[in-house]
């Protein structure tokens, strides 16, 4: 049977579930898939993930490249065995409620700390998302931690497929934010902090005019667009909590018996020439509509104070 398993499983995936055949022979035993693994892992988080190659590894732990591919057939095992790995994260213990009590459980906060998990994940291994999703998780701590986001929505009114479509939404969101805040972090490393002050500001509400950007001209000259540290404003926990309440409306309408069905989505724009230019022209007729509304606003002004001088 676990032959037939193995079988059935990529290498990767049968070495995670510690299923797939191990070498037995070897004149030093000490290399072993933990090993591996670890030492790939501490190679990403201190240089990146370019710095991971069978070869580095190799030499990292005073062993032959070849003698690596007796564990692990290529390099994409290893990388997808390093991805299972930083997911062991400490799950909270499941305080099952049942009956009446399942409503006292608080689904909101559980898949909160379930999306704050990912980004967690990020932060101590920005390598973490340069590992392009290949499909469904099939590892064990992959699956551990999405059998842990099932459980906070275990007692809501939604079916399978609505609860997967759930998980998904949070981790993509969660994995987008992550990946935004790695990159304004390295950026930070390498350039140092951008220097946003009064000066800056003044000097790019020059060119973010209202007769251009009519809405987003205000938070440029209030400074809200270019505050680098966003303020008061969490910026994750404000769209994890818009989302939450999606989800949270959704379900008190299923559970209101209400008919829920899902919007359709826009038809695609077709990329075709004349499309093109029709966009293109609209976008000038728009250019000059601002244009005159400005002249508008500017020949009103002028009247109101000859009516004043004239008063």
């Amino acid at each position: 049977m676990a032959d037939d398993v193995e079988e059935a499983l990529p290498r990767a995936v049968a070495l995670s579930w510690g299923v797939a055949e191990h070498p037995q022979r070897g004149p030093k035993r000490e290399l072993s898939i933990e090993r591996i693994v670890d030492t790939a892992i501490e190679l990403a988080d201190a240089e990146g993930l370019g710095a991971v190659s069978m070869s580095r590894i190799a030499s990292e732990l005073g062993f032959t490249t070849m003698s690596l591919y007796r564990y692990v057939t290529s390099k994409d095992d290893v990388l997808a065995l390093m991805q299972d790995a930083v997911c062991e994260v400490p799950i909270p213990p499941d305080d099952a409620l049942v009956g009446a009590d399942a409503a006292e459980k608080d689904w909101r906060e559980g898949l909160r700390r379930w999306s704050m998990a990912t980004i967690e994940v990020m932060r101590a291994h920005p390598w973490f998302p340069d590992i392009p999703i290949s499909g469904i998780p099939l590892m064990p701590n992959n699956l551990t931690v999405l059998d842990w986001g099932l459980r906070e929505m275990r007692d809501l009114p939604l079916s399978d497929a609505e609860k997967m479509s759930t998980a998904l939404l949070l981790s993509s969101y969660a994995r987008a934010v992550g990946v935004v805040e790695r990159d304004i972090t390295r950026s930070r490393q390498a350039d140092g902090p951008p220097a946003y002050g009064e000066a800056f500001t003044a000097a790019l509400a020059e060119l973010v005019t209202p007769e251009r950007f009519p809405d987003l001209a205000p938070l440029v000259s209030s400074g809200t667009y270019a505050d680098a540290d966003g303020g008061e404003q969490d910026d994750f926990a404000y769209g994890l909590d818009r989302i939450l309440d999606g989800i949270e409306r959704y379900v008190a309408q299923k559970g209101g018996a209400t008919p829920v069905t899902a919007a359709p989505l826009p038809e695609p724009v077709p990329r075709d020439k004349a499309v093109r230019e029709a966009t293109k022209a609209r976008r000038e007729a728009e250019s000059k509509l601002r244009d005159a509304r400005k002249r508008e606003r500017e020949a009103i002004a002028r009247a109101r104070e000859r009516t004043a001088r004239q008063m």
